[in-house]
């Protein structure tokens, strides 16, 4: 990605360096953190505006994640920790006939109406490749992956990979919304690699992608 610029992280008066070290090195951890957030506004919204669900909730998580550089964090390819600036959606897409998905990747824009109208020509473009993972050549290096899995409002979602990975970008994952005492949730759920960020950093993430959903469509 032309645009993205990343930040070499100066290991020498970095805070998080012993943490990092401890998880990364150490006792290898990684997390899963799930909650609901309030979709009530977000929903009545996007019907409103007929705009569809996905990308508009694409756009929240996005927004969130460009807000908190814990979660734009990796190696650059001489191996150097550091963060993007800014990191760019990469997410799934179903194929009903086959139930088999592919993976495609968008720009990112600050601008709701940019990036919204760029995810639906990427999906246009991208969306009818099946049989290969990577439907869209070219991803950038500073990527943030997000899925959804619209057939179950989740109360948890965990995963785990049997190999050693020097992947730092959080995964994130939101479910189907439901309906409770007239609020409309969705169950959210964010991987996280404990080297970049603690509990904190990721409640904050959580609590930072609910404002943007209440307040950004005001």
């Amino acid at each position: 990605n032309m645009n993205a610029i990343f930040h070499i992280i100066d290991k020498s008066n970095w805070e998080r360096i012993a943490h990092f070290n401890y998880y990364y090195s150490q006792i290898k951890c990684k997390y899963n953190l799930t909650s609901n957030i309030d979709i009530t506004h977000l929903v009545r919204w996007q019907k409103v505006n007929r705009y569809k669900f996905f990308p508009t909730m694409l756009f929240v998580i996005m927004k969130a994640v460009n807000q908190n550089k814990e979660f734009r964090m990796s190696f650059n390819e001489k191996g150097e920790l550091g963060y993007w600036d800014k990191v760019v959606p990469c997410y799934t897409l179903f194929h009903n006939e086959n139930k088999t998905f592919t993976d495609i990747w968008s720009e990112y824009d600050e601008d709701f109406n940019i990036f919204y109208r760029t995810v639906i020509e990427d999906i246009h473009t991208y969306g009818n490749i099946t049989g290969v993972v990577k439907a869209r050549p070219g991803q950038p290096a500073n990527f943030c992956p997000v899925s959804c899995l619209p057939w179950l409002s989740f109360t948890n979602f965990a995963q785990d990979t049997y190999s050693e990975s020097r992947f730092l970008f959080p995964l994130i994952k939101f479910g189907k919304y439901f309906e409770s005492n007239g609020n409309i949730q969705l169950p959210i759920s964010v991987f996280v690699s404990h080297a970049v960020a603690d509990g904190y950093h990721t409640c904050k993430l959580i609590n930072d992608i609910q404002e943007i959903a209440q307040k950004f469509f005001a």
